[in-house]
């Protein structure tokens, strides 16, 4: 991980010691088992766009006045970082993907691509819950049809 990405966050003194990473990465992978040991789904997306396609959608935030808000100069600035993101990226992806907490790394350049792939991937992760309707049997399942033909008899 560079060390001036971290340097530029305003961060405390306390927290930023040799062994940071490896101690958040440990703290993010513990995090993420107790939740889905407590059943939730954990899944992660990273959208990657290339440089070129940033550069893109920054200029259409400058020339369209509707699109302005999202733009910050400080973008400009960070582009400079590119390289030192990506790796960090990286590095983040592969310490804190696992079994029971995945990343999808999805190519975002065409944003309707980009959310199909997303959308099948939790479609995939909700299929593979098995979830399944509540059974109605007993006296709720009289109730039930009880109720039916109760509105049967309304007709129309």
């Amino acid at each position: 991980m560079h060390p001036d990405l971290l340097e530029r966050q305003k961060l405390p003194p306390t927290v930023t010691k040799k062994n940071i990473w490896k101690h958040r990465f440990q703290d993010i992978r513990a995090f993420e088992r107790h939740l889905t040991r407590n059943g939730t789904l954990v899944l992660k997306f990273h959208l990657r766009i290339s440089k070129k396609e940033q550069r893109k959608r920054f200029l259409a935030r400058l020339n369209e006045p509707e699109k302005r808000w999202k733009f910050s100069a400080s973008d400009i600035n960070e582009r400079a970082y590119w390289d030192d993101y990506m790796s960090a990226y990286e590095e983040i992806i592969r310490e804190t993907s696992t079994e029971f907490a995945p990343w999808y790394v999805i190519p975002a350049n065409h944003k309707h691509i980009a959310w199909v792939i997303a959308s099948a991937a939790i479609v995939e992760a909700i299929e593979a819950l098995k979830p399944n309707f509540p059974k109605i049997r007993g006296e709720a399942l009289k109730d039930l049809k009880k109720a039916e033909r109760a509105l049967r008899a309304e007709g129309d």
